[in-house]
């Protein structure tokens, strides 16, 4: 709390208002400065805005010192000045000015007016300064120039020495040429121009030049001379090309003999490949022994390394073309070769393994497996012959086929005398990679024959030797036979038996890059382009669609056609299970094409609309009430729909309708649920992605889906109807209940009743014949889980709304009887009245006895058919009725 006692001035005189005080704090404050005192002042005084700080106009001003006056910005700064002001600070300043000005130029006055006195004499002494200037110029402009002389002297010598040092480089290049070909020339024997071809000259490796090839005897070191001969001749042809960048004529000279160079090397190495080639591939295992075939194995890599270092690797794809795959071709491939016995091929000694190589065993499959293959993979029964390892060729099953024995003699083939080949130059153009140093186009063979070389670096004999050979004498021999398709079944073999022949190709092949070149071969499109699948397709179409025919051909489902034997198939009818036949078929083993995917697919989807149309023809009209509606049938609404009362019918009818719409509903659901398995299990994994001309996707499951469905809309009303029968019988065997009071009254026996009315376990009789509780019924037997608790439950409400309606005009009718006998009123009571006689009495206690007892048989049967009567409305307004009836009473 603050003091409220006054302080004492220092001259003793007492201070009420505390002024000296205050005077102190602000001095204080003032001292300290704003920063210092902010925080004190804010404890007693409340923060006061910043007041403008009036600043004269001067030469430091920002605004007048720029460089452009800017006048908003200036009217600005001097915002809180008015303009009269404003204009009197100025006009205060201008004259300022105007006295500094005056005062400069007063202070300075002397200096200017002496300038003119200070310069005088300063021109004579100017011009004795200029004279010897014009001397040092001369001197230093002869100096310069004789600077630059030498200086271009010396340019011309350096540049004179850069032309002779390039010109001997130059000329060492063309030295180096000169002795390449020299050394070329001689480790080729090749002799001065006496041979005119070139392609008659002998080998260079089997010449009798004893100096030369004394060290050329075994094979081995014909190839490395070859590789020494292609490694110099690479080193020739890059001098070359660097002399022929400097224009020198020279070379154009010496071209013809690079040109006699290169097809010298070229026939020694195509013949020296082509000897190789022949002894790698003999078959007689008593003449050649395990060593020499390792030698001839690296006299092969040799000639290999030597086309990948030249580029020719095209030129050596023809070599072994010409040399392994043709012969064998010729000699396999005819247009007898099916009827032919074919003789076995003996395999090979097997080779040991080279460093690097990876045994072929161990490769993984270069393409997607694909269930639908021709015929089982069996084990290679040559590979474990020597003591290797079984093959990983995927052989197939020769059975009886001439075609399929055909087939693996090619496979046996490319793997005994090609297998070895393809390892060795895809091991070659994986571990080198040189570019190509020969800007040739187009070998030459020793035939002759020239040979285009593809721009493509590296071998690829799967590719362009031994598939487009295959493939073209398959189609230009056995065209007539692989490619017909007038028998479906043995033209569905061919075409598997050729798959996986093709598979088995691409499983060998070394590398994936080799397996799309393959696919991408001219001859391999237009090797697929023959089969005749279109004609395949019309003539399963033709089988499938005229047996099914058939079967359909009679419109009406009569009770002859319903089958008995619920362990035959699933469906029942022979109409169904022929669709299901026919949509199996198309995915079948022995029908199904994967090429043909999108055609038998189309055919299922039309099937599947013909099961429908069938459906609406067969079965009679299916009358729905008029406010049914399809989508809300499986939830009943809370009000009481009674069914309507309708006039005692024949029983045979409502039978045959009965079994018509169940077994038709069971085979409608069977072939939903069969569809979509085999959708799920089969069709969805071979089946490619759809798309229409406008390349727009198509969702195939969709499409089923919305075909199942037009048949499960079928299902709903063949349901609804089935409620509306059932539920018309129900109340047909109720009928019995009206006259249970006319008949209590005429018995002569007045017991109480203790049982229910015979006619109450006829009452739910209908639905359990129809789902076979009790009995045999084949449809209802398979509808029983999926439909006898719903349809169970809408019978058991319509019986208890016309059970109530029986009981209500029952007792109006009860009621105009009393009135007619007694004039009077009735009073409480369903069925009695208080002044009735002890017999009335006794035969309406009698009738409410019986009535008790036989709802509540009534819910019991109910409840056996899995009915929960606690959620039955209806049921409960009856047992209420019944019951506080008679208590009223």
């Amino acid at each position: 709390m603050a003091s409220t006692t006054s302080h004492t001035a220092p001259g003793g005189r007492l201070d009420p208002y505390d002024l000296e005080r205050l005077a102190e704090e602000l001095a204080a404050r003032e001292l300290s400065g704003p920063s210092v005192g902010s925080s004190s002042a804010g404890e007693h005084f409340p923060s006061q805005p910043d007041l403008p700080i009036y600043v004269p106009l001067s030469h430091d001003n920002e605004f007048l010192g720029a460089e452009t006056f800017d006048v908003e910005s200036f009217l600005l700064s001097r915002s809180y000045t008015s303009l009269p002001e404003l204009r009197t600070e100025l006009r205060e300043y201008l004259s300022c000015l105007k006295e500094e000005l005056v005062l400069l130029i007063n202070d300075d006055y002397e200096d200017f007016i002496s300038l003119s006195t200070d310069l005088r004499g300063e021109g004579v002494r100017l011009a004795r300064l200029k004279a010897p200037l014009n001397d040092l110029r001369a001197q230093i402009q002869a100096s310069r120039e004789g600077l630059q002389t030498i200086q271009d002297a010396i340019h011309a010598k350096l540049n004179a020495r850069s032309k002779l040092r390039e010109e001997k480089a130059l000329l060492h290049l063309l030295l180096k040429i000169s002795e390449s070909v020299t050394r070329l020339e001689s480790l080729l024997s090749i002799s001065q121009p006496n041979f005119t071809n070139y392609a008659e000259r002998p080998p260079s490796h089997l010449s009798g030049l004893h100096d030369m090839n004394s060290g050329m005897k075994t094979r081995g070191s014909r190839g490395k001379h070859l590789s020494r001969v292609a490694t110099e001749y690479s080193q020739l042809l890059y001098h070359v090309s660097k002399a022929r960048a400097e224009n020198c004529a020279y070379v154009e000279e010496i071209q013809w003999s690079i040109n006699r160079i290169r097809d010298t090397l070229t026939s020694d190495l195509d013949h020296f490949f082509s000897t190789t080639l022949l002894a790698l591939t003999e078959t007689s295992d008593g003449k050649v022994t395990e060593l020499e075939r390792a030698k001839v194995a690296a006299d092969l890599t040799e000639c290999l390394r030597v086309y990948d270092g030249l580029g020719l690797w095209r030129v050596a794809e023809d070599i072994i073309k010409r040399n392994v795959v043709q012969p064998f071709i010729k000699k396999s491939i005819h247009p007898d070769a099916l009827a032919a016995p074919h003789s076995p091929i003996i395999p090979h000694t097997p080779f040991p393994l080279l460093p690097g190589r990876v045994p072929s065993s161990a490769l993984p499959p270069r393409t997607p497996y694909t269930p639908y293959t021709a015929f089982p993979t069996i084990q290679n029964p040559y590979g474990a012959k020597h003591g290797a390892s079984p093959s990983s060729i995927p052989f197939l099953d020769e059975s009886e086929d001439a075609l399929v024995k055909l087939y693996n003699q090619i496979l046996r083939f490319v793997d005994r005398d090609l297998g070895r080949i393809m390892e060795i130059a895809e091991h070659v153009s994986v571990k080198s990679n040189p570019p190509r140093l020969d800007s040739t186009s187009v070998a030459i063979s020793p035939s002759g024959i020239e040979t285009e070389i593809h721009t493509g670096e590296g071998f690829d004999l799967m590719a362009n030797v031994i598939w487009p050979e295959v493939g073209q004498a398959i189609m230009d021999e056995l065209g007539s036979v692989v490619f017909a398709a007038g028998k479906p079944d043995e033209f569905l073999k061919r075409h598997a038996a050729t798959q996986a022949f093709i598979r088995a190709l691409e499983f060998i092949a070394p590398s994936t890059e080799s397996v799309q070149a393959m696919r991408s071969h001219l001859v391999f499109i237009m090797f697929n382009r023959r089969w005749q699948l279109p004609i395949y397709f019309q003539l399963r179409w033709k089988d499938i669609i005229g047996k099914l025919e058939d079967c359909l051909s009679s419109a009406a489902l009569g009770l002859d056609s319903i089958s008995s034997d619920p362990r035959r198939s699933a469906f029942l009818t022979p109409q169904a299970e022929s669709i299901w036949v026919a949509v199996c078929s198309c995915w079948s083993a022995e029908v199904f094409i994967p090429e043909l995917a999108y055609r038998f697919w189309r055919l299922t989807l039309q099937l599947l609309s013909r099961y429908k149309t069938w459906v609406e023809v067969s079965l009679p009209q299916i009358e729905l009430p008029a406010k049914a509606n399809p989508s809300t049938d499986k939830s009943r609404s809370s009000a009481p729909q009674a069914v309507p009362e309708a006039p005692p019918e024949n029983n045979a009818a409502d039978d045959v309708l009965l079994k018509q719409y169940g077994t038709v509903l069971v085979d409608i659901k069977a072939m939903t649920s069969q569809v979509l398995a085999l959708w799920r299990e089969e069709i969805s994994t071979v089946l490619p992605e759809l798309t229409t001309a406008q390349d727009v996707y198509i969702n195939p499951e969709g499409a089923l889906q919305e075909q199942l469905d037009s048949l499960d809309s079928i299902a709903v009303h063949l349901t609804r109807q089935i409620t509306i029968l059932l539920a018309r019988r129900a109340c047909d065997a109720l009928l019995p209940v009206r006259s249970i009071p006319s008949q209590f009254r005429a018995m002569s026996s007045k017991r109480m009743p203790t049982e229910p009315s015979y006619f109450v376990p006829l009452i739910l009789r209908p639905v359990k014949v129809f789902f076979g509780i009790g009995g045999s019924n084949v449809a209802g037997d398979r509808l029983r889980d999926i439909l006898l608790k719903e349809t169970a439950a809408e019978v058991f409400d319509g019986v208890c709304q016309r059970y109530i309606q029986y009981l209500t005009a029952m007792k109006k009718t009860e009621e105009s009887l009393r009135r007619l006998k007694k004039g009077k009123k009735s009073t409480l009571g369903i069925f009695g009245s208080a002044n009735t006689s002890k017999d009335d009495d006794r035969d309406e206690e009698r009738i409410r006895t019986q009535m008790i007892i036989d709802v509540e048989a009534f819910g019991r049967d109910g409840k056996s058919l899995d009915v929960d009567i606690s959620l039955v409305d209806s049921y409960l307004r009856l047992t209420q009725m019944v019951q506080t009836e008679f208590i009223d009473e």
